[in-house]
């Protein structure tokens, strides 16, 4: 951990410098990793087959390599001084009428940019919960648990316990935290198109808001250029989502969508979104007989 906290220390510059180069080699080295994260980018639709895809490519690859390398500042440094590395908001406002007004609020924190400085920029002003599951690694939760516990952050497990500490949250009129992009476990989820193909898509953000008439917002926290700091882009849910979870989740992933086109090279390509939990059957399957 010493010798973590004193690599957290480098400039910003440096360790997105460094980050490039980690990307670099998890894309060259053997398994899935690289193919997965050409066929999302290419399927996604994003670029056209060719030049540009190759260069969104490239982009992508040592973006994914300084989301990685980051984490070192962001965990590890001061809490005054990660704060400070926030340059600038943009609609956050909105948030601010929405606690004003008495309503909770729902983060919805696509996998862009440095997602994790999200929750600690809000957690240094208001009371913030999310969702938390241990890594198997002792020393890699030991380092999660250092950097998300911060300001006003609650962590929750990731079960029955922890949707109820969610709904709590709301009902005090506080902010929580989802990251909406992630495969949703066997039972808790729809299958929803994301990029045109099927994503097993969580319903969780659709049924707090229900119960609770929180305020949802798109948070993407984009990496500025040359190792500058992060911007925090706002954009409102907009009205509440319908009780049905199909078309609910669709709308989810259609704003994820609407995010990542804002920032392509930055969303995390790498990620299986497309993958079937165990046990759930899959939209292309055969009808059984």
């Amino acid at each position: 951990m010493r010798l973590l906290k004193l690599l957290a220390r480098l400039p910003l510059p440096v360790l997105h410098g460094l980050g490039v180069g980690l990307g670099w080699l998890i894309y060259w080295a053997p398994g899935r990793h690289s193919g997965r994260m050409r066929d999302n980018l290419l399927d996604s639709g994003l670029c056209t087959a060719g030049a540009d895809c190759r260069r969104l490519l490239r982009q992508a690859i040592g973006e994914s390599g300084k989301g990685i390398i980051e984490l070192l500042a962001v965990w590890l440094r001061p809490y005054d001084k990660v704060l400070k590395l926030v340059k600038g908001t943009s609609g956050w406002e909105q948030i601010d009428a929405a606690r004003a007004a008495g309503k909770g609020v729902i983060v919805i924190a696509p996998h862009i940019g440095c997602f994790e400085m999200i929750n600690q920029y809000y957690a240094a002003r208001h009371p913030f919960t999310a969702m938390y599951k241990p890594p198997r690694q002792a020393f890699l939760d030991q380092l999660m648990l250092t950097g998300r516990r911060r300001g006003q952050a609650t962590l929750v497990p990731t079960d029955l316990s922890g949707v109820r500490a969610l709904l709590a949250a709301l009902k005090r009129h506080e902010a929580i935290g989802i990251l909406p992009d992630q495969v949703a476990t066997g039972g808790d989820g729809v299958w929803a198109p994301f990029f045109g193909r099927p994503a097993y898509t969580p319903t969780l953000v659709a049924s707090l808001q229900r119960k609770t008439g929180a305020a949802g917002f798109f948070v993407a926290a984009e990496r500025l250029s040359w190792g500058r700091g992060y911007h925090l882009h706002v954009t409102p849910l907009g009205e509440t989502l319908p009780e049905d979870k199909a078309v609910a989740a669709a709308r989810i992933n259609q704003g994820v969508e609407e995010v990542v086109r804002r920032f392509p090279a930055q969303y995390l390509w790498n990620y299986n979104r497309h993958k079937r939990p165990g046990g759930v059957a899959h939209p292309d399957d055969p009808p059984e007989a």
